[in-house]
């Protein structure tokens, strides 16, 4: 029983303590982890405003749906790929420390289909029946990139389609430029009807609108559509550059390096190796060319492309591995493994960088633990009636 649950959820599981050991280590959060969590958001609203939604238990959502995106590699790669692609992904830090984070490119990443379940009815489109239909679980299935993912292994294009069109029209405008190859993808092998893609595309867009543009009216207390503005401040008046900007090579000799680590050469090996991920890789690969184009730039602004990246990387190291007892082979084999230690390496140094990266939560902690002390001492003193508590609080506050 212990073995097959083991092999079942042990995958999930390693990678849901390595999330964990994140959260309960460093629990703070920066300015821009804050804008779809803050209450102040009317005082302080930020640069531009963003859609709201609450940070509870969005770090497991992310491991569903990057265990829905395990189980479809497995599927199509094997059990030995699926293993590489979670050893990728536990070694490799910005993905699993920024899972539990509440920025809008990881609630675009993966939302999950529980996040808003209630009891409230829903109207969707069905392709199937060509028609609306009502459905009594709230938002049975939220349009994000790791469950696109994984209905793209699955040969669902449509689904593919209307998890990232939900993921571009809430969360993340610039899913776009990842919406925009992958559609042009699907168009170009005929894996889609153009007029059938349309009309499902439309119809989730006017519903996804119509929802964002609900809730963030009512909580910004204006008529607004968070993602339009957002487009409008970074693509039409360009003006993201403010906040600094990088060369237009920075994701492919910073950003990338840094997130994927091992990953990074073997990715693109896995491409020469396998003629099957070349379709995978390619739009994931044009949506970071297509955002080198603008100025401001960001590790997590492309992060949404490391699942398809390790995909590939995990087929390269699964087919080194088959063959390491070959002399050539086994070179690269004893490549690899030293790709992987430092890697990890990497990732413990990059982890407690991260760790002194928020003084001002350590110094609120502090200032607590000391108002919760002189707190105590307080309430003894009036207790036992005993001035000396007093006094002790006294020359602690007024030291001087």
């Amino acid at each position: 029983m212990a073995s097959k649950f083991l092999q079942l959820y042990g995958y999930d599981l390693l990678l849901g303590s390595i999330a964990a050991f994140y959260v309960f280590m460093v629990p703070y959060t920066k300015v821009e982890e804050s804008f779809n969590i803050q209450y102040d958001h009317l005082e302080f609203p930020g640069v531009v405003p963003r859609t709201f939604i609450v940070r509870s238990a969005l770090g497991c959502i992310i491991l569903y749906t990057l265990s829905f995106l395990r189980i479809q590699v497995r599927n199509k790669f094997g059990h030995q790929v699926e293993a590489f692609f979670v050893i990728f992904t536990a070694i490799q830090f910005h993905l699993l420390f920024y899972c539990s984070r509440a920025l809008p490119n990881i609630l675009a990443m993966g939302v999950g289909d529980s996040f808003l379940r209630s009891n409230f009815y829903i109207l969707t489109y069905s392709i199937t029946t060509n028609a609306l239909t009502f459905h009594p679980y709230g938002l049975l299935e939220l349009l994000d990139i790791n469950l696109a993912y994984g209905h793209w292994l699955k040969g669902n294009f449509y689904t593919t389609l209307n998890y990232l069109v939900f993921a571009t029209t809430i969360f993340r405008c610039d899913v776009v430029l990842l919406l925009c190859p992958l559609g042009l993808e699907f168009l170009l092998t005929k894996s889609i009807s153009f007029w059938r893609a349309l009309k499902c595309c439309t119809v989730t867009t006017l519903l996804c609108i119509g929802l964002t543009v609900l809730v963030d009216s009512i909580m910004w207390k204006r008529i607004l559509w968070p993602e339009f503005e957002v487009f409008w401040f970074n693509s039409v008046l360009n003006r993201s550059s403010e906040w600094g900007t990088h060369s237009i090579h920075w994701y492919f000799t910073s950003a990338l390096p840094r997130s994927l680590l091992a990953a990074y050469p073997l990715f693109m090996l896995g491409v020469l190796l396998d003629r099957r991920l070349l379709p995978l890789v390619l739009p994931a690969l044009s949506f970071v060319v297509l955002y080198s184009k603008l100025p401001h730039k960001e590790l997590r602004f492309i992060i949404s492309s490391v699942p398809i990246f390790n995909l590939s990387a995990a087929v390269a190291a699964s087919r080194i591995y088959n063959n390491r007892k070959k002399s050539f082979w086994k070179f690269l084999n004893l490549i690899m493994l030293g790709l992987l230690l430092i890697s990890l390496g990497c990732t413990i140094i990059t982890f407690m960088a991260s760790y002194e990266n928020y003084p001002s939560g350590h110094a609120l902690k502090e200032l607590h633990q000391i108002g919760e002390s002189f707190l105590s001492l307080y309430l003894i003193g009036m207790h036992t009636h005993n001035f000396s508590y007093i006094c002790l609080i006294y020359h602690f506050v007024y030291p001087f």
